[in-house]
């Protein structure tokens, strides 16, 4: 798992390697005019920002409290601290070196604070913290503030409103549920199966098991899209002969962690969110990013194992142009909260947020074939009806590779700790459901609307706009020419075989 650091009021160092964890610097380039500085987030936005369901992963589950509070330190001395989630600061400058310097990594030497003890320590000027947070809550006690000493101008750091402290203190009890089902002892169960010629079911183990009644309400696969989803791998097996070779044709070679960086950078400069999100990159991660919110900070973590030329920038605008906007947008809207969302009548986010997602990560590609929605909701479907090892048997029938095939029998069975039982963890079906559901009303969804509305379904649109708040949204630039956008979906349906007529009759 990636180490990381702890950050409150006070900045706590911590004992661990950071060498995995960036964030991109701001420092050098001027804030673009599309960069909104988001000053007075309602407390609402640290539930809602990155909604169930989403790739943000922030369905919450209630855990255990959170460690007693820590005594009072002396100032001169390193406070010891549990490793969470957090901000990354920046090296200190040396000369010849800022413009080399694309990330930013933990020096222990250079910090300020500003509060009860700030006159303990002497500010310094080679130290600053770069991006800026979007309005989640910090904690709750020592009130005090991070700050930093720059000679440089950095990106502006939005403020809170003081009843968004409170709310820190009830998320700080709760544990996503995606991390919860996800097993701890995978490797080793991985070994046991692939020893066992792949016919012995995993017993996995969870660190906070999720009860058996919110697991049930996981459980549920659909058969609806089924047809249309084993129809898309076939017509990819027809023109490549396996999921392999479609992979290397249409995704490129993968990507080394210099490359990311580079393309990352770049995608946030067309975007006009440079210094915003914190980013990190790692091998240990079931999907191929997420985009979460770890100590009040927009983070997206890459599997760079997964990570090809062709494919990284489509999912940028899945995690980025998609959850991250939409997430920001959301913030000016008067549903903008649990409660606001059912004064308003909304409909559920899903499947309208994750199909949108999935259709932007496929958006401009030469073939835009939707192998992994279709699989995914294929895999869901038969997880419910098989054990592990039936299920990594069947997953034959459209991937070779045993070592994906593994994978998508984890994704699909997380959360039950005996797998020779049938069940399943049904959020995968989501993707194909949204996309095909959108493709169906393509003609018309105001895209522009729906992506400037936040986190609402399609079939929401028409009846808040009369409320919207359109001030300051953020519509990201694949978007900005509706008619090459147009042309792009009916590409899509042309690509995967899909009708109108067909979609008017299962939907």
């Amino acid at each position: 798992m990636l180490e990381s650091i702890k950050v409150t009021e006070r900045l706590h160092w911590p004992e661990v390697e950071m060498s995995k964890k960036y964030i991109l610097n701001s420092a050098d380039k001027p804030v673009s005019p599309s960069q909104v500085y988001l000053e007075k987030i309602s407390s609402s936005v640290l539930k809602d920002l990155f909604s169930p369901g989403s790739n943000s992963h922030n369905t919450l589950l209630h855990a255990e409290e959170n460690e007693k509070k820590s005594q009072k330190q002396c100032p001169h001395k390193r406070p010891k601290t549990s490793v969470k989630c957090g901000t990354t600061f920046s090296k200190r400058n040396r000369p010849g070196m800022a413009q080399k310097k694309m990330f930013s990594t933990v020096d222990r030497r250079n910090c300020a604070l500003s509060g009860s003890n700030a006159n303990l320590l002497k500010p310094v000027r080679n130290m600053a913290v770069v991006g800026s947070t979007i309005g989640l809550t910090p904690r709750a006690l020592p009130q005090l503030r991070k700050t930093c000493v720059s000679n440089s101008s950095r990106t502006k750091l939005p403020s809170l409103h003081k009843a968004a402290i409170t709310r820190e203190v009830e998320n700080s009890k709760k544990l996503c549920i995606l991390a919860a089902i996800k097993p701890l002892n995978v490797e080793k169960e991985k070994a046991k199966f692939f020893k066992s010629d792949y016919n012995y079911n995993p017993q996995f183990e969870y660190s906070n098991p999720v009860s058996p009644l919110v697991l049930e309400r996981h459980n549920s696969a659909s058969d609806r899209f089924l047809a249309q989803a084993v129809n898309i791998m076939e017509l990819a097996l027809q023109r490549y002969g396996s999921y392999e070779k479609f992979e290397q044709v249409t995704g490129g070679s993968l990507l080394t962690k210099s490359r990311i960086w580079q393309n990352i950078r770049k995608y946030m400069e067309k975007e006009g969110c440079m210094g915003e999100v914190v980013v990190q990159v790692t091998d240990d991660l079931l999907s191929r990013a997420s985009m979460t919110v770890v100590n009040s900070r927009p983070t997206l973590t890459i599997n760079v194992s997964t990570a090809r030329e062709h494919w990284l920038e489509g999912m940028l605008r899945h995690e980025i142009g998609t959850h991250y906007f939409r997430g920001i947008n959301n913030c000016h809207q008067p549903w903008n909260s649990t409660l606001a969302r059912k004064k308003h009548n909304l409909k559920p986010l899903n499947p309208t947020e994750e199909g949108l997602a999935s259709i932007h990560s496929v958006l401009f590609r030469k073939d835009p074939t939707l192998w992994r929605a279709a699989l995914l909701y294929y895999t869901v479907y038969q997880a419910s009806h098989m054990s592990f090892s039936q299920l990594f048997q069947n997953l034959g029938r459209f991937v070779q590779d045993p070592n994906t095939r593994w994978d998508y029998c984890v994704r699909a069975k997380r959360g039950q700790t005996d797998t020779a039982k049938p069940g399943c963890f049904s959020k995968d079906q989501v993707y194909l459901d949204g996309i095909l559901k959108i493709l169906r009303y393509r003609d018309k969804i105001n895209f522009p609307l729906l992506m400037a509305l936040g986190k609402v379904s399609y079939e929401d649109v028409d009846r808040l706009k009369p409320m919207a708040q359109m001030e300051n949204v953020r519509i990201p630039h694949f978007m900005q020419d509706q008619a090459r956008y147009a042309e792009q979906l009916t590409k899509i349906m042309a690509v995967n075989c899909l009708t109108d007529e067909e979609l008017k009759t299962i939907i």
